[in-house]
């Protein structure tokens, strides 16, 4: 787990001003649930066989012997809090979160074990449409941030419970037959969740793969058609993507589109932004059977990506507009005040008021970057001495009124 410092929090502020502007002109409203939940939330809805519950949450009983954990992932917390306040059933909604999350995993640069997520789920809409819209909303991000070009979009369908219950009985007998030649992972697997073999990292075992059934093969006709509607949206809308027949996630739930955003720009942590439909899960959570679609993507490594790209504005949430000081004993009464009506005057503005004794004041007034700097030297009866830095010296004799016209021509 890591500290995000006062250095590094404009890049922050950056990303998520850029991914606010797009869900509010998609017209998504924010949802925010709590860090822990129960553990059998998650359990239930991510699948007790993978990785994240085998492995990675952090689990502990509360005060009253109840098992909780620090949500590793926000669908399964939003759709229990849409199911607890009525928000799903009959109803279309479009939500969007951000938020800590905590996975037990081996941090490495872009990685930590509580790290951050931004995401939008959307409920009660079965058609492709919002598959594709979800999609486009992703794709608005990447060109405000201007890193379109440097990601791809691969797709695949994982079609219906039952088709996918086909294809996994078709693959489970075509690796068993070759069990001898899978990684020790996928040997695993293959007896608990066979469909993760596919994303599988070694080498061999992908290489065997190229001789397994394929995926697509085994849809049934409503997830085709489902399938060739999204493709035709996303073709329409000029937007590039990649069919990968092997792309089935981590998490149990998804059913039919699945999605992943990825860069080459990052070494093995390529994938930036996941997600698909998990239309089984609100029933599965004891709710009323409801479509569901979403995304999420992990802030580290979008940020790690923007700085790789060389795309994050220098100067974003960093400059300071004026630094104000007093230069005389007893007046910083007066100037903290004075402070005070120039941040009401003048709102957009970043104002520092020196709060540290009286030495070396210029020096660390320049120091601070400020693009202006006034020096207080005398102040009584709304008249003041003030010395104003922009430049170049201009010394006066002021009222804060024609102090405020001085900054305000300024600007």
């Amino acid at each position: 787990m890591n500290d995000i410092l006062p250095e590094q929090s404009p890049a922050w502020q950056y990303l998520e001003e850029k991914f606010l502007g797009v869900v509010n002109n998609y017209s998504y409203g924010e949802i925010r649930t709590p860090l822990v939940e129960q553990t059998e939330l998650f359990n239930r809805s991510i699948g007790e066989v993978t990785d994240i519950v085998e492995k990675e949450m952090y689990c502990f009983e509360d005060r009253n012997g109840e098992r909780i954990a620090l949500r590793p992932e926000g669908t399964a917390s939003i759709v229990r809090a849409g199911i607890e306040h009525g928000l799903l059933f009959n109803q279309t909604q479009r939500f969007w979160y951000r938020g800590p999350m905590f996975r037990y995993e081996k941090p490495q640069k872009g990685r930590y074990r509580q790290f951050h997520q931004i995401g939008v789920e959307a409920f009660g809409m079965g058609g492709a449409d919002i598959d594709a819209e979800v999609i486009l909303l992703s794709a608005s991000l990447w060109r405000s941030l201007g890193i379109i070009d440097s990601l791809t979009l691969e797709i695949n369908s994982l079609g219906s419970n039952e088709a996918r219950a086909q294809y996994k009985r078709a693959l489970v007998e075509f690796l068993s037959e070759r069990e001898e030649q899978l990684d020790d992972d996928s040997k695993r697997r293959l007896h608990t969740n066979p469909l993760r073999i596919l994303d599988s990292k070694d080498a061999s075992t992908q290489a065997l793969l190229d001789g397994a059934p394929n995926l697509l093969d085994y849809l049934d006709e409503d997830s085709q058609a489902h399938f060739s509607a999204l493709r035709a949206i996303l073709d329409s809308a000029n937007i590039k993507y990649v069919i990968n027949s092997r792309l089935v996630r981590g998490l149990d739930y998804y059913n039919k589109t699945v999605f992943e955003w990825t860069t080459d720009k990052l070494g093995a942590q390529g994938t930036v932004c996941a997600g698909g439909r998990y239309d089984g899960m609100v029933e599965q959570l004891g709710g009323k059977s409801t479509p569901a679609v979403g995304f999420a993507m992990g802030e580290e490594r979008l940020l790690l990506l923007l700085e790789t790209l060389g795309v994050l504005p220098s100067s974003a949430g960093e400059s300071l507009d004026i630094y104000l000081s007093a230069q005389e004993k007893g007046l910083q009464p007066q100037v903290i005040l004075l402070a005070e009506e120039l941040r009401s005057q003048f709102p957009g503005l970043k104002i520092r008021t020196h709060c540290a004794g009286l030495k070396n004041i210029l020096n660390k007034a320049r120091q601070s970057g400020a693009q202006k700097i006034v020096l207080i030297k005398t102040m009584q009866a709304g008249g003041i001495t003030a010395t104003l830095w922009h430049g170049q010296q201009i010394t006066a004799d002021l009222t804060v009124a024609n102090l405020i016209e001085a900054l305000d021509s300024e600007n």
